[in-house]
């Protein structure tokens, strides 16, 4: 039986593994252009400099050297007010590039673990696995590997890059079934191809995760504690196709990834994995948000609102699921055919559009399921209006990790606001200023504020921290691979603190009775909030 001691080392091997994963190779990228020795010949140089040195886009130079910062192995300072920007080198810096080119091997690797997902895993991804795992299994030729040191930081980084894809292709797939978790199994059960397979299973059984008689294997304890989370690996691989360009990304081509209009398949990101990993974590933050609800729609009726509306309902999911916790849980509830509830799903999407009304029809659900873009709040109500005659205003609005996900637009107006932000945001390869990014959020929130401010925004939002607070904490947080995944990929999150600030300057007020952080503590990188109007 693990200990909760136990338990909390292995959440924190998660953690580095998610490290390795953007880190390998942000890290491995700079290795190869020079810019990690640069930065030891000049020990602080500034971005605009560096930018110009390797005729790199600033953008995502700047996310590339704030993850390196977050891993402690570098200093960022950060001058809003003069919208400057440096790195420097730091008592960590010299060991820990010194080792950065074991990472070669795994970030070739990740060339073929990207096509896993249409693929699996063929001969030659089987070949390079094996290569790797003999490495792996001599420490990559160090001699003295201890606790927390560098050396330790890698191979957890190496070792994550490794099996975080198997891990999901795994999940996904269902080789976490109860049947294979629960009982022996040999590899040729699972796998067409079981002699190379089961090169896989020793490798986990090296980690600890299966106990190995002969040619059968079974879960261990630690083993099926990874199981169990295979989801919390989804979110972060599903960017693979993101981190195996970033040598593009970062020095040639920033729009090596972008898609021709919004109804191609995205080239960043594989979103049935992201949607597949992110259901985890999301059923935690339901619980929240349930809870919420049911306060909401037990007042008495000429209080509550007289639907909801969910912007980026995905595949009406969420829609659906909250009408069940309000039919089944709330006062609400029982008035129904009194006081209907008006649902509203709205997406940029066509092809969610269409997932969401199947969804909801097959539920037996009544909704309207609409057309709608995120940064055009009086567009969606107009709409609304016009062809179902439904004020956008007396619906909760609701959106989950959404609004740092918005199509970047230029700020109108120069507010002079200093942004408070250590983040680092690109549009496109170009960096926009931290001052830029909360002006732009405050216009953001300006629009929706008259369509909200009575009964609220509901949301659920992503968040970053302060680098050398992640480098404080590794093993605790899963900073570092936000930052990645989201910077390269134009998405704006900022520290939570900033998130509310910019929200009341906007209008819009965190009620505290209904204010939530995950962790609970200084770091935090997912809140929830009922924002309403003055």
């Amino acid at each position: 039986m693990l200990t909760k001691q136990d338990k909390e080392n292995l959440r924190g091997t998660i953690f580095r593994h998610l490290d390795g994963v953007a880190t390998s190779t942000t890290a491995f990228g700079l290795h190869n252009k020079g810019v990690l020795q640069y930065l030891l010949d000049h020990q602080k140089v500034n971005l605009q400099e560096l930018t110009s040195y390797f005729k790199a886009n600033e953008g995502y130079l700047n996310i590339a050297l704030r993850v390196l910062c977050a891993q402690g192995w570098l200093t960022q300072h950060i001058d809003n007010k003069n919208d400057v920007i440096a790195y420097e080198t730091n008592e960590n810096s010299k060991t820990a590039f010194e080792f950065v080119h074991l990472y070669e091997d795994v970030v070739k690797l990740l060339n073929y673990s990207v096509k896993f997902p249409e693929e699996r895993i063929g001969p030659d991804a089987f070949s390079a696995l094996e290569k790797i795992f003999k490495k792996f299994e001599a420490n990559f030729g160090l001699s003295e590997v201890k606790k927390d040191s560098i050396e330790y930081q890698i191979l957890k980084h190496i070792e994550g890059a490794i099996i975080a894809p198997i891990i999901v292709l795994l999940g996904v797939n269902g080789f976490f079934h109860k049947y294979f978790m629960e009982a022996s199994f040999r590899a040729h059960e699972y796998h067409k191809d079981p002699e190379s397979f089961k090169k896989i299973l020793d490798f986990l059984s090296y980690l600890g995760w299966f106990t190995k008689k002969k040619d059968t294997y079974q879960f261990t304890e630690e083993g099926l504690f990874f199981a169990k989370r295979a989801s919390a690996y989804g979110v972060t691989v599903s960017y693979l196709p993101t981190f195996v360009k970033l040598d593009e990304l970062i020095f040639g081509n920033p729009l090596v990834l972008k898609s021709d209009s919004p109804e191609d398949t995205e080239k960043h990101v594989d979103r049935e994995m992201n949607v597949w990993g992110s259901g985890g974590a999301h059923s935690t933050y339901f619980k929240v948000i349930d809870n919420i609800i049911i306060k909401l729609f037990n007042k008495p009726i000429d209080e509550q609102p007289k639907g909801i509306l969910d912007m980026g309902c995905g595949n009406g999911a969420f829609i659906q699921h909250i009408f069940d916790v309000i039919e089944y849980q709330t006062l609400r509830g029982k008035m129904l055919d009194e006081y209907p509830l008006l649902l509203v799903g709205a997406d940029f999407n066509q092809a969610a559009l269409k997932v969401t009304r199947a969804n909801l029809i097959k539920a037996d659900i009544w909704a309207k399921v609409i057309w709608g873009d995120i940064g055009r709040p009086d567009l969606l109500a107009q709409d609304l209006k016009d062809d179902y005659n439904i004020d956008l205003k007396d619906l909760l609005n609701v959106r989950t990790f959404l609004d740092h996900n918005r199509i970047w637009e230029a700020p109108k107006h120069n507010s002079n606001n200093i942004s408070n932000s250590t983040g680092a945001y690109a549009y496109q390869g170009r960096r926009i200023s931290n001052n830029l990014v909360e002006d732009s959020l405050l216009e953001h929130l300006q629009k929706w504020k008259p369509y909200v401010e009575r009964f609220g925004l509901l949301i659920i939002e992503l968040h970053t921290i302060n680098p050398r607070l992640t480098a404080q904490n590794l093993g605790k947080t899963a900073a570092t691979a936000y930052d990645a995944t989201h910077g390269f990929s134009d998405q704006y999150i900022l520290e939570v603190d900033v998130f509310n600030t910019v929200a009341k300057r906007a209008g819009l007020h965190p009620d505290p009775n209904y204010f939530t952080t995950f962790p609970n503590d200084e770091l935090a990188t997912v809140s929830i909030n009922l924002l309403k109007g003055d």
